[in-house]
């Protein structure tokens, strides 16, 4: 028989976004289940970089799980010229998910949430005007369900929020730095840019290694393993010396894609909330968590009837930003060397710097001539939508 309890809110999914929702909520008064498959500490596919607008989102600091600070990109076109931008300030903490993933779930279970992991979910349904969940030989209910369980989670399939998803791909691996010089990539993120339709390859430092990796359109698969020799090749990297390499798929909301069925809601990856030109998912993964926590709380408290308001929020936050984000995308793959030119103007820099760094937190608060640069991309990118580009998944 299983034993059964009862909480106001089950996240599942101890990722960045189930966390930091399972934190507000339990701040704010809930009785909060979060629940994750996996044993902690446990390690995730990710670049690992936190950009200081995503990090502008969180409730608290990161610092104990920083492993290295970026003040600099580093940008290069088909492994061409060397370019590089300094922000005018500290642009990106780099962290690992299996360090902080754990801290992230601490601080939910430090403000009340009861953590348990290890946990794998069989079953997610809907009952008696609340949500019952399976998992690890218990019945959990819940006045409220949030789906934080990633791409390949059960949740949003469970309740019909998968939506129509485009789908990129990546592949990653780690290399420690007695294979390759730490004074070389330290206080950089490194992007090599042309080098695979839909994304890029990258480099980025880590506490005692460089994660390296390439990422794109889903149909890139087959050729990611070979795109990542190249990458590793061109850094001088013996291949023999990649460690932990590993694929994964990364989840591309469309419009009106659902967030919200009854009494449960979906976040960050779940909800398919990735940026489409840089494949990063923390800051709407944090976004995505302050809104769902927001319109949960207004639920249980009764100053709302239902979770709906959530998916307009989500939309008026995420949306412009991802119009924006496909239409660079897009001209990338399409005009390689004119977003290229696009990107690395002196006034254009200036603004995305203020972009990464959180001082501005929306494209659409450009002001002035910066917005001349950002339209012609706009413009590449309607361009190559309107030709052979017209369907993301078919981009190759």
């Amino acid at each position: 028989m299983l034993d059964v309890k009862r909480f106001d809110v089950i996240v599942v999914g101890a990722g960045p976004a189930g966390s930091v929702t399972a934190y507000r909520l339990a701040r704010a008064g809930a009785s909060v289940l979060l629940v994750d498959r996996a044993r902690f500490p446990r390690d995730k596919p990710c670049g690992g970089g936190l950009t200081g607008r995503a990090l502008r989102q969180l409730p608290f600091s990161v610092d104990p799980v920083v492993e290295d600070i970026v003040d600099r990109f580093e940008f290069r076109l088909r492994y061409g010229r060397r370019v590089v931008r300094r922000g005018r300030g500290e642009l990106v903490q780099m962290t690992q998910r299996r360090r902080l993933d754990a801290f992230l779930a601490e601080r939910a279970a430090e403000a009340g949430a009861e953590f348990r992991d290890g946990v794998r979910i069989t079953a997610v349904d809907s009952a008696n005007g609340g949500v019952v969940v399976d998992g690890g030989g218990d019945r959990m209910l819940g006045d409220v369900l949030v789906g934080a369980d990633g791409v390949n989670g059960v949740t949003a399939r469970a309740l019909g929020l998968r939506g129509r998803h485009v789908y990129g791909v990546a592949l990653e691996g780690n290399v420690p730095y007695r294979a390759v010089p730490e004074e070389r990539y330290r206080g950089r993120a490194v992007l090599e840019l042309g080098i695979v339709s839909g994304g890029y390859g990258w480099v980025f430092a880590k506490g005692d290694h460089v994660n390296v990796g390439v990422g794109g359109w889903e149909v890139e698969g087959p050729r990611l393993r070979s795109l990542l020799d190249r990458l590793c090749v061109e850094h001088g990297i013996p291949l023999e010396a990649v460690a932990d390499v590993r694929g994964f798929r990364l989840p591309l909301r469309g419009p009106g894609d659902p967030a919200v069925s009854g009494r449960a809601l979906v976040v960050g990856d779940a909800a398919g909330l990735v940026d489409p030109i840089s494949g990063d998912g923390m800051y709407e993964a944090f976004v995505s968590a302050r809104l769902a926590a927001d319109a949960v709380d207004d639920l249980l408290s009764g100053r709302a009837g239902t979770l709906e308001p959530y998916p307009a929020r989500l939309d008026a936050a995420l949306d412009r930003d991802a119009q924006a984000s496909w239409a660079a995308k897009l001209a990338f793959d399409r005009f390689p060397r004119l977003a290229f030119g696009f990107i690395l103007a002196p006034r254009v820099w200036t603004f995305v710097d203020q972009l990464i760094r959180g001082e501005i937190e929306h494209v659409r608060e450009a002001r002035g001539i910066v917005r001349v640069p950002l339209r012609g991309l706009e413009r590449l990118g309607k361009t190559a939508a309107a030709g052979r580009y017209t369907s993301p998944s078919k981009a190759a």
